[in-house]
């Protein structure tokens, strides 16, 4: 899977031109009185091809831009965006922000984050990986993956395969003087598949999300996998309702982590809308586990070297010996706590969960008799209380082994409860998100079901 030469790769020059805008807006924008102003701008491109039973479905080019501005009239503020990067609509937004601002009431937590605080470094994360593919080799990868999904006996139909080309490049400019540009690539495969029988019809899917092409597992691989995930779903069951443990997929597990990091995150916080709440520096998980952030992985999904207001980002740990050792904050959210940003502006940088040495059958073994979540449904988890309630599937394991697959149930729990009694994280990580985690098994939770 070919990758673009440095001939054909015209992104350093868009970036250029992009950093030049952002800096003559920013110009603009102080001698229009403003005492503070931010620019984030970019530009992103890609290719989406869909294949359905062998048959080109969609085929859709992209090109988007975007361009935001932010200025401060003292403690107001006021922001204005636009997709046009011609002159005239850069202008009107300009004028609509310093419009905006003149009217809106001031607010003490408003402002660029601090100037001490913004990246000087600069480090190359291998995050730059252009795929050469066009729309007719993309094509025949789809029918690739679809043709080794469907090869498989008691497949009975596709939802399709995807093939996904990504590229964007984004600068970040305010009038601290600070510049700074981004580009990375981010391509995906996947596959969607239909097992049926007398007995009635199962869907599931696999897919692969990666910076380079050349770190796609293999068609056929994929759509093996998909195949088998598909066709292991058949004969599925309810569950009586019950008590026991509960192992979450790494790919579901994820999802705990992301409820963990809303609730640590300054937005609910300063709204007192989070039930961890008060907990910096509180015992909120087993005193075995740490979360680390690593901004700086090499072909990371989260990778990078500035939040999104421009500071720098650094190492540092979330969940230390089980205790919650700070939040997750941008300068404006920390202000309203009268705390310091954590450079999160924009969300987590790479969060590793770091597990123990257990592959995906040594959990499976060490939780003996339980659940194994691979699917979670519906919208019932709240971030005030901490309450979980979701529709599940899976499968039943027995004696460390998987008995049957499962479905129409209910996992329910409160994630106050459900993070401190985590038993083991797994090896099993699932490299495709910026949360790293393997298979987290859970002491308990209810399985509502029959």
């Amino acid at each position: 899977m070919t990758e673009l030469s440095p001939t054909q790769d015209r992104s350093l020059e868009e970036l250029d031109r992009l950093a030049q805008l952002a800096e003559d807006v920013i110009r603009r924008a102080r001698a229009a009185g403003a005492s503070q102003a931010e620019v984030a701008a970019s530009i992103d491109t890609g290719l989406n091809v869909n294949v359905r039973l062998g048959e080109v479905e969609t085929v859709e080019h992209t090109r988007d831009r975007g361009f935001g501005l932010t200025v401060y009239f003292g403690k107001r503020k006021g922001s204005a965006s636009t997709a046009d990067l011609n002159p005239d609509s850069i202008q009107a937004t300009l004028d609509q922000a310093c419009a905006i601002a003149r009217y809106t009431e001031e607010d003490e937590a408003a402002g660029l984050a601090d100037a001490e605080r913004m990246a000087t470094q600069f480090p190359d994360l291998d995050l730059w990986h252009p795929w050469r593919i066009d729309t007719d080799g993309a094509i025949a990868l789809g029918k690739q993956i679809e043709d080794a999904g469907r090869s498989h006996a008691g497949i009975t139909n596709s939802d399709g395969a995807s093939v996904q080309m990504g590229e964007a490049i984004a600068v970040y400019a305010n009038s601290h003087g600070f510049l700074g540009r981004e580009r990375g690539t981010r391509h995906s495969l996947s596959l969607s598949l239909i097992a049926g029988d007398d007995e009635g019809m199962q869907r599931d899917y696999w897919y692969d999300s990666v910076r380079s092409a050349d770190d796609f597992m293999s068609a056929a691989a994929l759509g093996n996998k998909a195949a088998q995930r598909t066709l292991s779903r058949m004969g599925a069951r309810s569950l009586s309702t019950r008590q026991c443990p509960v192992m979450f997929a790494p790919e579901v597990a994820r999802g705990l982590i992301g409820h963990f990091i809303g609730a640590v995150s300054g937005g609910a916080l300063y709204r007192r809308a989070s039930f961890l709440l008060d907990h910096a520096g509180k015992q909120v998980m087993p005193s075995w586990l740490n979360i680390v952030e690593r901004p700086f992985l090499m072909r990371g999904q989260g990778s990078g070297a500035f939040d999104a207001e421009g500071v720098a980002t650094r190492d540092s740990s979330l969940v230390e010996n089980g205790v919650l050792a700070r939040y997750v904050l941008g300068s404006y959210s920390a202000r309203k706590l009268g705390l310091e940003s954590t450079g999160n502006a924009g969300g987590i940088h790479n969060l590793i969960v770091e597990g123990g040495q257990d592959d995906f059958a040594a959990m499976l073994k060490r939780m003996g008799t339980g659940l194994l979540v691979t699917e979670v449904m519906g919208q019932g988890v709240s971030t005030v209380t901490g309450d979980y309630s979701r529709g599940a599937a899976g499968f039943w394991v027995e004696n460390g082994q998987i008995a049957y697959p499962v479905e129409e149930i209910t996992i329910a729990a409160n994630l106050r409860d459900m993070y401190a009694n985590i038993v083991a994280v797994g090896a099993d990580v699932d490299p495709r998100s910026h949360i790293l985690t393997g298979s987290i098994l859970l002491e308990q939770m209810t399985i509502a079901g029959e």
